[in-house]
């Protein structure tokens, strides 16, 4: 058995795969963070009643959603300098994953907004409430409530997506497999265990997302 997979060998490459594995756990979770934050903002000016401002922020989210996020992560890596905006791989990479998922993230928070009903948004605008306490007291509270286990589906999506990464030398979890791989021309075991971490933290992340929409259920 050990002539097919050695459990040695494993044990052994094990350490570097965990700490490969923080790295694309951190990415992850900066890269996600960055999504909610730019997704949200998205969405808002997406219902602008200024209909220049609704249609680029619009032509932006289809553009971005339209194009491979490999193709995004190389402009930002190796075409941006070209017009001086140098930055790191890890930079480039995490960047570039944030904001191809804020694009999908706002679509879902955009959702959340349009079951709002539209009662709500009347009597904000009866109490004159501004546009800040009427999206942060009012509408948000009860749009973001049911679009959870939406979000928490990118999230994990944004985690198996991390390999693309690769492609700009950033070494995540799936490129040091592929870097011991390459070193010791044994591939199985890097490969399987790469695969059951990418399981384990993905059910992770999904079963954190679970328990959230848990807390936050209307009794």
């Amino acid at each position: 058995m050990n002539s097919f997979f050695d459990v040695n060998y494993a044990l052994h490459i094990l350490p570097e795969l965990l700490r490969a594995s923080m790295y694309t756990i951190g990415i992850t979770l900066v890269g996600f963070a960055i999504a909610l934050v730019l997704g949200l903002v998205l969405a808002i000016l997406r219902r602008s009643p200024v209909a220049t401002v609704s249609r680029v922020t619009g032509f932006i989210v289809e553009f971005i959603r339209s194009t491979p996020l490999l193709i995004q992560v190389y402009v930002l890596f190796y075409v941006a300098p070209l017009y001086g905006f140098t930055m790191s791989a890890l930079t480039a990479g995490t960047i570039g994953i944030a904001i191809h998922y804020a694009c999908y993230v706002s679509e879902v928070y955009r959702a959340g907004l349009n079951g709002v009903a539209r009662g709500q948004w009347e009597a904000a605008c009866a109490l004159s409430l501004s546009p800040w306490r009427t999206y942060g007291g009012v509408i948000l509270p009860q749009a973001i409530r049911p679009v959870i286990p939406a979000l928490g589906n990118y999230l994990v999506a944004m985690f198996k997506d991390t390999p693309v990464l690769s492609a700009i030398a950033v070494v995540e979890l799936m490129q040091q497999a592929k870097n011991i791989g390459s070193e010791t021309f044994r591939y199985l075991e890097p490969i399987t265990m790469t695969g059951l971490f990418f399981l384990l933290i993905s059910v992770t992340f999904a079963s954190g997302v679970r328990h959230l929409e848990r807390r936050v259920r209307l009794p």
